[in-house]
């Protein structure tokens, strides 16, 4: 094989987590109650507007999700394959010219000369300049043309977005002429989508769209590639908070007394220790287990990737309270209504009561809980990585672009756009999340129905 496949646990959680919502989906389409949610959330035009943004930066972090090493060219007489160290993606295949095509330093976005000047030597003697890239705009034998050319290839990247959301408006209004299912914001989205997709395909052959950083790499390939992070951040702490919050919620306002005295006892000393402090000693903790047992690792991306899985376990483990009090509140209103204290009479076990009536007046909360949670942890990831305890230096991440950005804030003229890239993708990100959740809350409420 040209390749060897690379199995990492990150990508694990986050496919399984894939295939667990597709199995939420089939088991919707059976229920009645929530396919009638889901039917009033296809109502509106936001909420399937940020779906499918959410489903374009979930598509970006599969595709960084199936790594692999590729096969070194063999040597005479060599009869086993060696592979490289380095495990690339398949977002690393499909991106491979931005990856590879590095310049010397810095270069603003769409420029074709250096932003930091350098010493040349010509016929007239040393002389400072700002020398052309490497890769940027060498095409150009003229660079006054430089205007034209980038005009022309926006242009053509619009054009073809256009072509594209024709298409699809066409496939779907033919086949769903009568649907209420809200086309008009999934339209909307996909022009937004292949308005971006179509003009950087068309600039980035030639030009570095957002620039370079210090080390000369492409500031677009790091952006693209942080989006896997903040998804993994996101959902496998989602999993890691979601049983224990669930739980612990329901368990403490349906049986009160001790267990209730337990539970808030624990939320509350967990809640009386300094969130930052805590995550960072753990975090510290697990680096010096990785530092002192290399020999665990074949590749650097495994040594970054169980860090990460860490900084999701232990987010997740110090996360839960919130969700957990708020459960519990609802359960302690719940298990006194009439229906539940006539099904507890009736001899109808509690395991029941919980699973058949708690739980699915509880689902609102919980969906609109993690949908926000998902947020707020995109957030803290850029913010724990920003303070030096977040991902693995080696690892793209949004909070490691901000990080890297700060100094150059601070130079004249200022370096700007790893900052600007990694706030513009990060806030769409966030943004979709929290219009989905709110659209989800309304659809998903009992008190909403009808």
């Amino acid at each position: 094989m040209s390749f060897q496949p690379v199995l990492l646990w990150s990508d694990v959680l986050l496919w399984l987590l894939v295939f667990a919502v597709i199995g939420l989906g089939a088991y919707s389409g059976r229920a009645r109650h929530l396919r009638r949610s889901w039917k009033r959330l296809g109502k509106s035009n936001v909420a399937t507007a940020a779906a499918t943004l959410l489903c374009a930066f979930l598509l970006v972090g599969l595709l960084d999700s199936l790594h692999y090493r590729q096969r070194l060219p063999d040597a005479p007489g060599q009869s086993e394959a060696v592979y490289a160290v380095e495990a690339l993606s398949a977002l690393d295949g499909l991106l491979s010219h931005l990856r590879e095509h590095n310049e010397r330093t810095y270069s603003a976005p769409l420029a074709a000369r250096a932003f930091v000047m350098e010493t040349e030597e010509t016929t007239a003697g040393v002389t400072r300049v700002y020398p052309r890239l490497h890769y940027g705009g060498a095409h150009l034998e003229d660079e006054s043309g430089k205007a034209i050319d980038v005009a022309r290839r926006a242009l053509t990247g619009v054009g073809l977005a256009l072509l594209c959301t024709a298409l699809v408006a066409g496939v779907v209004f033919r086949r769903k002429p009568q649907s209420d299912f809200a086309w008009r914001g999934v339209l909307s989205a996909l022009l937004v989508l292949f308005l971006v997709a179509c003009t950087l395909s068309q600039l980035a052959g030639d030009y570095h769209v957002f620039g370079t950083d210090k080390v000369g790499q492409d500031v677009l390939y790091q952006t693209l590639k942080s989006i896997r992070t903040a998804l993994v951040i996101g959902l496998v702490t989602t999993l890691v908070m979601l049983p224990l919050a669930v739980a612990l919620g329901i368990v403490a306002g349906y049986f009160r007394g001790w267990a209730d005295d337990v539970i808030q006892y624990l939320y509350t000393v967990l809640n009386s220790i300094p969130g930052v402090l805590l995550i960072a000693a753990s975090v510290l903790m697990m680096q010096v287990v990785i530092d002192t047992h290399p020999q665990w690792f074949s590749t650097s991306a495994e040594r970054a990737d169980l860090r990460l899985i860490a900084l999701c376990v232990i987010l997740g483990v110090t996360s839960w309270t919130g969700l957990a009090r708020l459960l519990r509140g609802e359960t302690l209103k719940l298990r006194e209504l009439d229906y539940i204290q006539a099904a507890r009479a009736f001899g109808v076990s509690s395991v029941r009561v919980i699973t058949r009536h708690i739980l699915p007046n509880l689902m609102h909360i919980v969906i609109i809980s993690l949908v926000m949670d998902f947020s707020a942890l995109v957030l803290a990831e850029a913010v724990l990585s920003y303070i030096g305890i977040g991902v693995d230096p080696s690892m793209h991440s949004f909070g490691s672009m901000i990080n890297n950005a700060r100094m150059e804030l601070s130079r004249e003229p200022a370096v700007w756009w790893s900052l600007a890239a990694a706030f513009s993708f990060m806030l769409v990100l966030v943004l979709a999340a929290n219009l989905f959740a709110d659209a989800m809350r309304d659809a998903f409420d009992p008190r909403h129905e009808g």
